[in-house]
């Protein structure tokens, strides 16, 4: 009897521990754990570093020429649409107001004219399988290109994209070129990626019942209830011109979301209106008819360009300079000027140590790689590894392949063999397989 009432206690501590371990093995359960557990660690992240104060100072933008040496050989997050396949009559151009008229025709043969389109005040496509990105950390890119195929008939879900996309979990973020590059391997669809787009041309897509998935930068709460800005996709589904709003689909918030045309601008402007479509190849030719011009690559960059540079013109506060020139950087970057585009970035850096802390994005070099590229093709390797030490001291969990891949590429031109062979090993346990990361590995013999 004393016996038992000795081994009492220890017995029932055993069969907790072992209930909390049992449970630990239920899907749900587990993935309820981890995500407490890692919403500890970001507080106490926050707690001992603030991102925002840390700012990037190039040290090499006095010094520094164009390297024209240096081979373009992979350009990880820069990945054009391919041409298109089926015929497209290209008619039309983007409204003056909207976006500058181009001066160029579209192919040697093709003048560009702008014809009016009508559009109804108000249009909603149904059809559209909302999903929650909650549930997984940082889930918004694998389930926004899962509601955008379900449209389509396409029968996965999250589960199936993220595997795909994210093979590791915490990976900081997915690019356009993934989204793109798991559409065209592992769908029967294909895809359209641009920047530079307006209003009228989503609307015009949008009543022709194609959804437009849109990649912008919100205010959305910290762990630590703090606002701070991110990157986030959409996928518009409608709108309403009498209350001035989108229709989206919101994996942050709700089905058929509802966000203010201003607020809508704002935030888009900040990934310089990129949007992408993803369609059924019998439907191209509808499509590219619709889309006009923006169907050509070397049109849709240097329309891009000009569109932010007209940004840069119009941009009155720090913020709103930083990501103007930012935006212009990176349209240099898409038309091969990267010594012109890093001189800009260096601009754009300068805008952003302006900003208020609260109000700085210090996400952006997570979401948008275009400064590695200018200032590695410009020569600039001290930069590119300045900047991935920055991006990568920004988070509690470094867990940016783009990042480890760029500064791996810039110590192997500063004959830094052993932390280029550590950094694509760091690569690749993030992403296997990530092909930029293998193709340094391949070139260089790690």
């Amino acid at each position: 009897m004393d016996s038992d009432r000795e081994y009492g206690p220890l017995l029932f501590f055993i069969l907790i521990v072992v209930f909390i371990l049992g449970v630990g093995f239920v899907t749900p359960v587990r993935s309820m754990i981890t995500s407490r557990i890692d919403e500890i660690k970001t507080r106490l992240f926050f707690i001992t570093n603030n991102p925002r104060e840390n700012v990037f100072i190039p040290v090499e933008a006095q010094t520094a020429t164009a390297n024209a040496a240096i081979a373009v050989e992979i350009i990880p997050t820069h990945t054009d649409t391919p041409e298109p396949t089926a015929t497209a009559t290209l008619t039309e151009t983007p409204k003056p107001e909207d976006t500058p008229v181009p001066t160029a025709t579209v192919t040697p043969t093709a003048t560009v004219t702008e014809t009016p389109y009508p559009l109804p005040p108000n249009y909603q496509i149904s059809g559209v399988k909302y999903e929650t990105q909650h549930g997984i950390w940082n889930y918004c890119a694998p389930t926004n290109l899962s509601m955008a195929l379900t449209y389509w008939g396409w029968r996965g879900d999250r589960s199936v994209t993220g595997k795909w996309l994210k093979p590791f979990d915490k990976d900081k973020n997915v690019m356009p070129s993934e989204m793109i590059d798991y559409i065209l391997t592992e769908t029967p669809y294909r895809a359209l990626f641009r920047m530079g787009g307006y209003d009228d041309l989503i609307k015009k897509l949008i009543v022709n019942d194609f959804p437009v998935l849109v990649e912008k930068g919100a205010f959305m709460h910290e762990v630590d209830g703090t606002l701070s800005w991110m990157g986030h996709f959409n996928v518009i589904t409608g709108y309403d011109d009498a209350a001035r709003q989108w229709i989206v689909q919101d994996s942050y918030y709700e089905a058929n979301w509802r966000v203010d045309y201003t607020l809508m601008a704002e935030e888009w402007i900040s990934f310089n209106n990129a949007f992408l479509v993803v369609y059924p190849p019998e439907l191209e030719s509808e499509l590219y008819d619709l889309l006009g011009p923006y169907t050509n690559n070397e049109w849709a960059n240097r329309n891009a360009l000009r569109f932010a540079n007209r940004q840069v013109e119009e941009a009155v506060t720090d913020e709103q300079k930083f990501y103007a020139a930012f935006n212009r950087a990176d349209a240099l970057v898409d038309v091969q000027d990267y010594a012109s585009g890093a001189l800009v970035f260096d601009e754009a850096f300068r805008y952003y140590n302006l900003i208020d802390e609260n109000r700085r994005p210090y996400r952006m070099i997570w979401y948008r790689t275009g400064p590695y590229l200018a200032y590695y093709y410009s020569g600039r390797y001290q930069d590119v590894v300045n900047l991935a030490n920055l991006a990568l001291a920004s988070t509690k969990e470094p867990y940016l392949e783009e990042a480890y891949y760029w500064r791996a590429m810039a110590y192997v031109q500063l004959g830094q063999a052993a932390d280029a062979r550590n950094d694509v090993a760091t690569c690749l346990d993030i992403h296997p397989g990530f092909e930029a990361c293998e193709a340094v590995k391949r070139n260089n013999g790690f």
